[in-house]
């Protein structure tokens, strides 16, 4: 039972990080109706911003370990969101009349370029993600460990998705986003800027790319141009599981990948860890396409 529950806690602390990957990943879908592939790479770049950052920020804040961690945390957010905006505007607005498929392999080129990129400004060689503060393990009963990173995934991940709610639900742009996504014709008539909420958008959800790749770095130290591309993956995964399109979906997606995989990482078929979320994928599409809370919609042609 208690190896049980340290796999749960271990399962829920990495579908946390996917799940707010796959948060970006639904948001751009319900907008625009296409996936963006270069999200997994802007992750890649939170994670390298709190690399350079985290050095200065430690140094200047030593004795508040606590507030540098959210002011690094901050910035990578912010870093991310002004590169999802930029992206969007000069990437993906120019071809919003364009087939689907155009914007597709333009996402992919703008990935390719996001890694590239950083290959040749960051190195290819793995670097090691610096401690924001000093790890602690807690000891539960039954044995059950659970460490100060894990517990700091747990709780800004859900800070970060009971935010987004509320700013889907309860503000002014959030409103205007679920016109956009239900009619953006009917949204432009009544007079929303289809542009500016569209670019928010991007801003947003890369922001929490921004904060995953923060996270992901503490529990896994070792960063590279690369690091995005397997999380990104099983982050989409996710967002299709739960339902793409869907924001609680998405982040109940991300949850059930990061548990499946490690409760498969804890058994003799570790080796296949990474092909299973791939195999969820594959069963999801053939028994429930709109996934565990999306709905089928009929589209007229």
């Amino acid at each position: 039972m208690s190896e049980f529950v340290q796999q749960l806690i271990n399962g829920f602390s990495l579908g946390a990080i996917y799940a707010l990957i796959a948060l970006g990943y639904t948001m751009v879908y319900g907008v625009l109706r296409f996936i963006n592939f270069a999200h997994s790479d802007v992750f890649m770049i939170g994670a390298f911003t709190g690399y350079y950052v985290a050095p200065t920020v430690t140094r200047a804040l030593a004795a508040h370990s606590f507030l540098a961690g959210v002011l690094v945390l901050l910035t990578a957010m912010a870093v991310c969101a002004t590169l999802g905006i930029v992206i969007e505007r000069l990437a993906y607005r120019p071809l919003r009349k364009r087939p689907t498929l155009t914007v597709l392999i333009t996402a992919i080129g703008v990935s390719l370029l996001l890694q590239n990129t950083g290959q040749f400004i960051f190195g290819a060689n793995p670097k090691s993600f610096p401690k924001l503060y000093v790890q602690t393990n807690f000891t539960l009963p039954g044995h059950v460990i659970i460490s100060s990173d894990q517990i700091a995934v747990l709780v800004i991940a859900l800070i970060l998705m009971v935010g987004l709610r509320y700013i889907v639900l309860k503000t002014k742009v959030g409103t205007a986003m679920r016109a956009v996504s239900f009619n953006p014709t009917a949204a432009a008539l009544v007079g929303i800027n289809i542009d500016r909420v569209i670019s928010f958008t991007f801003g947003l959800g890369s922001a929490l790319a921004g904060a995953g790749g923060i996270l992901y770095a503490l529990n896994y130290p070792s960063i590279d141009p690369l690091m995005g591309t397997l999380p990104g993956l099983k982050a989409f995964v996710a967002a299709v599981l739960g339902g793409i399109g869907n924001i609680p979906g998405a982040a109940l997606g991300g949850m059930v990948i990061g548990i499946v995989e490690t409760f498969v990482a804890g058994t003799s078929w570790s080796t296949y860890r990474d092909a299973i979320a791939f195999a969820v994928l594959i069963l999801i599409l053939l028994f429930k396409p709109a996934g565990l809370l999306g709905k089928l919609q009929v589209e007229k042609v």
